[in-house]
């Protein structure tokens, strides 16, 4: 029985989506302009900021705002509202410093949301995911010295550390007794090998290239999306894109035991950073949308069966990328680039037009399986669990 819990957060809450949503517009614009295909802005300036908009001012401020809702205080949105200037900054100002240290400030805050997650429920998997936002913040403090490439290990445990405990948390009744100490365990050696990697980029690389395949194996090995992956709906689709996705985190894994830290210059780096931020973390996105989008936006986004045609087209393009990379066709990638690019706006649009569509139909509540719950995130806050 759940019990009463704070206000919820205002009304206004969901509008802090819309400089994250500017920040992935540009930065998908900032990838046609580093591929020199023609792009609507075409900036030389925020093609620099490729991977600080995507990955922070994109898929920071949607884990900030879907925290801040969780905690349901007011306070908490500041978080979000932090990083999603921090992203408008970036996009408008000439100078990048204002918005980087925004994006400081609204990492921080996120770190200070966990905490008062974890005060409020216990759950260890709270500090998991307060030291990936930790992480994020000093990739973010770096970034105003350093170029991306150099940063990138620790935004690969942010990302990773973030994804995996809310996996771990969602399906911990198929997951083995104590499994949330086994996650503790691989984040702390994770973080040492990302902080390795920054020091000694060919040891601290490799090492996290093996942590991130043993993790990711160890996830593989009990997430109950393997087995509702044979059932229907939306279970199966959130179960195809996390098991997708797992593979993809894999090749990252693989490249980087392989590779060490590679050269941004390099295929290698290419096929390690994308599989991670689009393989992984997109096809995290597009899993949990269903239930995540509902409750930070208060709006419906029912299941439906055209959701499967932006998943099958960012894995299908993503694939002929790493395959055209690999082979140095630099054609083949551009084409490959351009159609990542399609697939997640498609996944824009799709998302917005279900939503729409929702709007105009009656509600009806939907029978899922019990057990189909453990393949999507509940749109409630993590304590909620009696």
């Amino acid at each position: 029985m759940s019990v009463a819990g704070p206000p919820r957060a205002p009304r206004w809450a969901p509008l802090l989506l819309v400089p994250g949503g500017l920040a992935l517009l540009a930065g998908l614009d900032a990838a046609l302009t580093l591929a020199g295909v023609p792009a609507p802005a075409g900036s030389p300036r925020l093609a620099l900021l490729h991977g600080p908009l995507m990955v922070l001012g994109f898929l920071g401020t949607v884990i900030a705002l879907e925290r801040a809702v969780a905690l349901r205080a007011a306070w908490g949105l500041l978080a979000p509202g932090m990083l999603g200037a921090g992203a408008l900054a970036l996009v408008v100002l000439p100078d990048p410093l204002l918005g980087r240290l925004l994006m400081v400030q609204g990492l921080v805050l996120l770190v200070v949301v966990y905490g008062a997650l974890g005060r409020r429920n216990g759950d260890p998997l709270v500090g998991v995911q307060a030291l990936g936002a930790v992480l994020a913040a000093c990739a973010a403090l770096l970034l105003t010295r350093l170029e991306v490439a150099a940063v990138v290990p620790l935004l690969v445990a942010f990302v990773v550390l973030t994804i995996a405990a809310e996996r771990v948390e969602l399906a911990r009744l198929a997951m083995p007794t104590g499994a949330h100490r086994a996650l503790t365990a691989f984040a702390a050696v994770l973080t040492g090998t990302a902080l390795a990697a920054l020091l000694w980029p060919s040891l601290g690389g490799r090492a996290q290239g093996v942590v991130l395949v043993a993790l990711t194996l160890w996830l593989l090995q009990h997430d109950v999306a393997r087995r509702l992956v044979r059932s229907t709906g939306l279970p199966r689709f959130a179960a195809a894109a996390l098991l997708l996705g797992y593979g993809w985190l894999l090749v990252a894994g693989l490249g980087l035991a392989v590779l060490g830290s590679p050269d941004p210059t390099t295929a290698g780096y290419d096929v390690v950073v994308h599989a991670t931020f689009l393989g992984f973390a997109m096809s995290m996105i597009l899993a949990h949308a269903p239930v995540i989008l509902p409750a930070v936006l208060r709006a419906r986004l029912p299941y439906s069966t055209p959701m499967w045609v932006p998943l099958a087209a960012l894995h299908t393009s993503l694939l002929a990328r790493v395959v055209t990379v690999l082979r140095d066709a630099s054609d083949g990638w551009q084409v490959a680039l351009v159609a990542n690019v399609a697939a997640v706006l498609l996944f824009l649009l799709v998302t917005v037009g279900t939503a729409v569509a929702a709007r105009r139909r009656p509600e009806r509540a939907p029978h899922t399986p019990p057990a189909a719950m453990a393949a999507v995130p509940r749109p409630t806050a993590p304590e909620e669990h009696a």
